[in-house]
């Protein structure tokens, strides 16, 4: 910080300034005052010798012996005379060389001088008379006092003492050098007088503009020692306590702002604050991966800068215009999120609005999977019920005239309420497993015996339809800590869609690999395959990738969702793969558990 812009500076320059003022003004007026009493002084001294000479001169009746008088009275002030009887007769006093004689005619022709012959008055003249002094021709002021004088019978006489006014200006002279020594004195003193009081004052000052700069660095803690009991130290004392009370707002602030931060962090929800004009204050995780999908949408960087969707910048705006809350709904990257924005006041007037974005993906699929489901089960009841019905109508009117037909007819309803109970319960085993609610009864269980077992089952099947079964067993001895009915449903499940699937000719394969960490099934068919959109719905309740089916080939819909729940409660995994007419594959991990 440069000297004149400090305290220290500033005083100093202060005090200086006004000290200056003072001297000039104390200055010029001992100056004036000096010179105006030196030449009064003379004048009055100058008057009265000349009137003493005029009388001695005039009393005297030895002229010589006045003359000589007057001389000796005029030497002892330093100053010249000049004596006028009368036209002829006029004396000066002895020359020394320091000033010259002015000459007769000067005082006659001289328009305010001459009034002493003319007025018979006393004049005092001071001006500027060429005279020499030391030899040399000069312009000097000079003091001149007439007095008039009459000698012998001529009473246009007069004597004039004139002298120079040297004096004068010496005496100033010397005056204004004693006031600059004293000023310089002044100024000196002033200055350390200066310093010594900021030392006194700003002292204090510089620590506390220390301490400011530390507390403006965050270190609220920083204290001023107070060392006066007067306003400095008054001053730090409040400057501690503000400090104080700062850190402990801070703190607040602090604690605050990170349990907003905590709640806003774990918030399911997205959150976003804007200000008056519509800009982003404050963003969670889920509203910045809600900014980050529409950036992603719309092609944009993230360093560039880019408007919300046009759907929130209207509810924006609609909020700051009716001052309430409002609602919509946004589609980005195929997912839905419902927006809820409510304007935020600053006292009487809205100073912006945060707006709860919650992503209703899911909610949307669970309704529309609700909807599907309903449907479905109402088409799946639908056919055997109407069946039931229309059978059971061609009983009562007698329709069946024979043993044969009527036989028909009651393995046709034992067929359909067969099938109604399998929907009835494979619903109910897969509302449990969704609800967590299923029991599993696990034993150790030999894996060879278990898959031979389940494979023998589907050799008629098989036979039937043409299709070649290969089995690739684990070696004997083999155990799994498994629900031993519950895997064998869902390796009835695969085997029975991978053999009804598969054409003439075909084969179906059931391949066991055991590992150190569990054992993986592999249900392999050469069958039609699954097209690349139907893959990620399979385990879907309901879902049947083969719109076409015919009735007697299709099953309810539910087998693969209900396996898929089964090795998941086995703490495993399903997944599938498929070609179209090249065949599927559905791999299913079991992991290893210690027998309880």
């Amino acid at each position: 910080m440069m000297f004149w812009k400090s305290v220290v500076g500033k005083l100093w320059f202060t005090i200086i300034l006004l000290v200056s003022v003072v001297l000039f003004v104390l200055t010029i007026l001992l100056l004036q005052f000096f010179e105006n009493f030196h030449v009064t002084q003379a004048e009055q001294q100058l008057t009265k010798l000349a009137d003493k000479v005029a009388a001695i001169m005039e009393n005297y009746e030895d002229r010589t012996a006045a003359l000589s008088t007057a001389w000796e009275i005029v030497d002892v002030y330093s100053t010249r005379v000049a004596i006028i009887g009368d036209e002829t007769n006029y004396w000066y006093s002895p020359n020394d060389d320091k000033l010259s004689n002015l000459p007769v005619e000067m005082f006659k022709n001289d328009e305010k001088l001459s009034k002493v012959f003319t007025e018979k008055q006393t004049i005092v003249k001071q001006g500027d008379f060429p005279v020499k002094q030391n030899g040399e021709e000069i312009h000097n002021e000079i003091l001149v006092v007439g007095v008039p004088m009459s000698l012998f019978t001529n009473e246009n006489g007069a004597v004039f003492l004139y002298q120079s006014l040297d004096v004068v200006e010496r005496t100033t002279t010397q005056a204004r050098n004693i006031i600059y020594i004293s000023a310089g004195i002044a100024i000196v003193l002033t200055t350390i007088f200066a310093f010594f009081l900021s030392t006194r004052i700003t002292a204090p000052l510089r620590k506390m503009r220390e301490a400011v700069f530390q507390v403006a660095k965050g270190e609220f803690e920083t204290k001023v020692p107070s060392v006066s009991n007067d306003e400095i130290g008054e001053l730090a004392a409040a400057f501690n306590r503000m400090g104080r009370q700062l850190n402990d707002y801070i703190t607040a602030l602090n604690q605050e702002k990170e349990q907003l931060s905590s709640v806003l962090s774990s918030m399911a929800d997205g959150v976003i604050t804007f200000d008056r004009k519509g800009e982003m204050l404050v963003t969670n995780p889920p509203a910045e991966r809600f900014i980050q999908a529409w950036y992603y949408e719309q092609g944009m960087n993230d360093d560039e800068k880019a408007e919300l969707p046009e759907d929130i910048q209207e509810l924006f705006q609609k909020v700051v215009t009716f001052e309430r809350e409002q609602m919509t709904e946004v589609a980005v990257q195929g997912r839905n999120w419902v927006i809820v924005m409510t304007p935020l006041y600053d006292q009487a007037y809205v100073r912006g609005a945060v707006a709860v974005l919650r992503d209703m993906t899911e909610e949307r699929r669970l309704d529309k999977l609700r909807k599907d489901f309903i449907a479905n089960v109402s088409h799946e009841l639908r056919t055997p019920i109407a069946m039931l019905q229309g059978y059971s109508e061609a009983i009562v009117d007698d329709i069946a005239a024979t043993e044969e037909e009527k036989k028909e007819i009651s393995q046709i309803i034992y067929d359909e309420s067969l099938r109604m109970g399998r929907l009835v319960n494979e619903l109910l085993d897969l509302a449990r497993m969704e609800a967590g609610h299923i029991e599993l009864r696990e034993s150790s269980v030999y894996l060879a015996e278990f898959t031979e077992r389940v494979f023998r089952k589907f050799q008629g099947l098989a036979k039937e339809r043409g299709v070649d079964l290969n089995l690739s067993n684990v070696e004997e001895g083999e155990e799994l800590f498994i629900d031993a009915d519950r895997i064998e449903q869902v390796l009835t499940n695969l085997i029975d869609n991978a053999v009804r699937h598969t054409q003439e000719g075909g084969s179906v394969s059931l391949t066991i690999q055991s590992v150190e960490a569990g054992v993986k099934f592999d249900v392999k068919d050469t069958g039609s395959g699954i097209p690349e959109e139907d893959l990620p719905f399979v385990f879907e309740r309901f879902y049947k990738a083969d719109k076409a089916r015919t009735r007697g080939r299709s099953g309810t819909g539910l087998g693969l969702a209900i396996a898929k729940n089964i090795v998941e409660a086995h703490d495993g995994y399903i997944s599938v793969h498929s070609k179209l007419n090249e065949g599927t594959t559905f791999s299913f991990f079991i992991p290893r558990k210690e027998q309880i």
